[in-house]
């Protein structure tokens, strides 16, 4: 048994980007932060160390993600990881490590909202299987866990 899950809460480091193929298919792509806190016990300074990760995200999820959300916003979001290998000119082999998504929640949304922004006390959730929103109340702080 193997199992690839990768769960993250981060801010956007970039709105999101859209990629439209010519058969219909949509790829979103985005920087996503996250942090850890810890203190130092050697003299009590508190360090901050930040992770960007690559996230890639497909069709619907994608034209979604980019309506809603912007650089600086907070989001949840489950994928796995995937590792690309290529080429360059000089024949070097690169490599790119991408979190494909399949699943995420809004934590925080864009502040110059359309009408149909997600009202600030919901939270909207994206469940790629149903291919639909689920709202949920979120009566707790912006910070609430998703699961």
């Amino acid at each position: 048994m193997s199992l690839n899950k990768v769960q993250l809460i981060g801010f956007l480091g970039d709105d999101v980007k859209l990629h439209h193929f010519d058969g219909g298919g949509v790829i979103g792509r985005f920087s996503l932060a996250t942090n850890e806190t810890y203190i130092k016990k050697e003299n009590n300074e508190k360090v901050t160390d930040t992770e960007w990760h690559n996230i890639v995200v497909r069709n619907k999820q994608a034209e979604t993600l980019e309506k809603y959300i912007k650089k600086g916003d907070q989001i949840y979001v489950e994928g796995k990881i995937k590792t690309r290998k290529w080429q360059d000119k000089d024949g070097v082999d690169k490599y790119s490590t991408e979190i494909h998504v399949f699943n995420f929640t809004f934590l925080s949304t864009k502040s110059n909202g359309a009408e149909n922004q997600p009202k600030p006390q919901q939270q909207q959730a994206y469940n790629k299987a149903g291919d639909e929103f689920l709202n949920s109340k979120n009566e707790d702080d912006d910070l609430d866990l998703p699961f």
